[in-house]
């Protein structure tokens, strides 16, 4: 059980760095009124919208937020209409990139998606033109604290879970897209609120980045999140540790 981007322990040193809460309250209020809107509103009977719940209560959005997104979702109040876009492309040095979005408007969101790809002199291209070089994985990350790696293997296998990687900072946990939510109830039952749980995309064959293209990557990366219609970015590339510790 190993093989995970270290890519993501930039992503997570980046965003204590440089996260804007305005613009995560956002994202996440947006995937609250979709899963609510996607299924019942209560979240013993909508996997997505627990998981959505999950995920602002741990970025500390306020509880009448949350509370008015599920009512948009459900209808109980009126509210913007948002829908799931899926864009990809290939980023500085071939990259391939995927770049999934939550819009209420996608002529906006795919001409903003595109100026990104070409400031950064990347391109984006058409549905499906790099979405074969991934696969399609559930993704719950727990704080390395709450326990040890063998403890947390154990739990993980016996929930379902495929892979356990574990580092300083985190226990990186895969899994079958639809085992997802049955593996984060039953972590989350033994040990809280993960800092992660959602649908993501594994690279099959990723590159290694040297320094000068690891920044071109993540200054393509961050101006893509920087959008408030993106959700997640993912790119087909590992950063080696080296060249970690010199972008964190």
């Amino acid at each position: 059980m190993a093989g995970h981007s270290k890519f993501a322990n930039i992503k997570h040193r980046k965003a204590g760095q440089d996260a804007k809460r305005a613009k995560l309250f956002t994202k996440l209020t947006r995937e609250i009124q979709v899963a609510a809107g996607a299924g019942q509103p209560d979240p013993d009977f909508n996997p997505r919208l627990r998981g959505a719940l999950i995920a602002a209560r741990k970025a500390g959005v306020p509880k009448d937020r949350i509370e008015t997104s599920v009512k948009k979702g459900s209808g109980q109040i009126e509210g913007e209409s948002f829908e799931e876009m899926r864009y990809e492309g290939y980023g500085p040095g071939g990259i391939a990139i995927i770049v999934d979005v939550l819009t209420d408007n996608r002529n906006r969101s795919a001409a903003e998606v595109r100026t990104c790809f070409t400031k950064a002199g990347g391109n984006m291209g058409e549905t499906g033109s790099v979405n074969f070089m991934f696969d399609r994985i559930g993704l719950v990350e727990l704080s390395a604290d709450v326990a040890d790696h063998d403890t947390i293997f154990e739990a993980a296998a016996e929930a379902g879970a495929e892979d356990v990687d574990s580092n300083d900072e985190f226990h990186v946990i895969t899994c079958a897209p639809d085992e997802l939510n049955v593996v984060r109830d039953a972590l989350t039952d033994h040990y809280g609120d993960p800092e992660t749980a959602k649908l993501a995309w594994r690279p099959k064959e990723p590159m290694e980045l040297d320094l000068e293209q690891a920044e071109k990557i993540i200054k393509l990366i961050d101006a893509l999140e920087d959008n408030d219609d993106v959700q997640d970015v993912t790119g087909n590339f590992i950063i080696p540790d080296d060249i970690a510790e010199q972008l964190a």
